[in-house]
């Protein structure tokens, strides 16, 4: 097996293959494949931000290591079926940093920081249109992104290349308009849950437009909000419980009174 002398990368290849052998290695991780890891990679994305945002350091080293064994494992996946293997991973996002960096690595120079981008996003475009058939400037944003932050690369993507409001007020003009369609879907005689879930989704899509134009992250935005109403209702929790009863047993009245307390607390 590995030894202390070996790099700690090179042994974590090591480990991994050795999970993978088919003979001796561990059945949990034979039996994966591309797909079934997906789910863990997100997982654990998650779990490093969950991290960061509690500034728990110690916490963000060990689920960065975690983070960093799911490309290990996509890449043994990649060199048992002679895709690519680790070392093509490296070498490509080494290539690539060093190609959307000529100011760095290379002798160009920009004026200012908005030159920089501007040839970031060049060097992007054309990567995608060197690899792919499709060629939106939507092409290649995952789909897999949550459903917030994919709406506003969308947006991003699109405003880059002029389609999008340059003042304020047709986009909260757009989110009112969003909001009113939402209510004629649902005071109709028979409304169509179909037709109500798609003006919601139009509402959000306006409210992730409103967002960036006020330079707000929405993803960013909507986890201070959960995290906001999580403190509130764990205090209206504790409170009840003080008083010896449980929320189920309250009024929504009363439940409401506690809420505006905690609030009022807060301030």
């Amino acid at each position: 097996m590995s030894d202390n002398t070996q790099a700690p990368i090179e042994q974590l290849l090591e480990i991994m293959a050795t999970l993978r052998d088919p003979e001796t290695g561990c059945p949990w991780d034979l039996k994966q494949d591309f797909a079934s890891i997906v789910p863990h990679t997100l997982e654990e994305a998650y779990e490093v931000a969950d991290a960061i945002n509690q500034k728990n350091w110690d916490e963000v080293r060990e689920e960065l290591g975690d983070l960093l064994f799911q490309v290990i494992f996509y890449s043994q996946l990649g060199k048992e079926q002679g895709l690519f293997a680790f070392e093509d991973v490296v070498r490509g996002i080494n290539d690539k940093l060093i190609r959307r960096h000529p100011h760095v690595f290379g002798g160009t120079e920009f004026a200012n920081e908005a030159e920089i981008l501007a040839n970031w996003e060049a060097e992007k475009a054309k990567e995608r249109a060197a690899k792919a058939a499709d060629a939106s400037l939507l092409a290649n944003i995952p789909q897999a992104l949550p459903a917030l932050i994919r709406a506003e690369k969308i947006q991003k993507r699109c405003a880059k290349h002029g389609f999008d409001w340059d003042s304020l007020g047709p986009v909260v003009e757009k989110v009112r308009e969003e909001l009113d369609e939402v209510m004629d879907e649902v005071i109709q005689v028979s409304p169509s849950q179909d037709s109500i879930e798609d003006e919601i989704g139009d509402l959000l899509f306006a409210v992730v437009n409103l967002s960036r134009h006020l330079q707000v992250k929405p993803e960013t935005a909507l986890q201070r909000a959960n995290r906001k109403f999580e403190r509130r209702f764990r205090e209206v929790e504790k409170s009840v419980l003080e008083q010896g009863k449980r929320v189920e047993d309250c009024s929504l009245e009363m439940l409401d009174q506690e809420w505006h307390r905690v609030k009022q607390r807060e301030r």
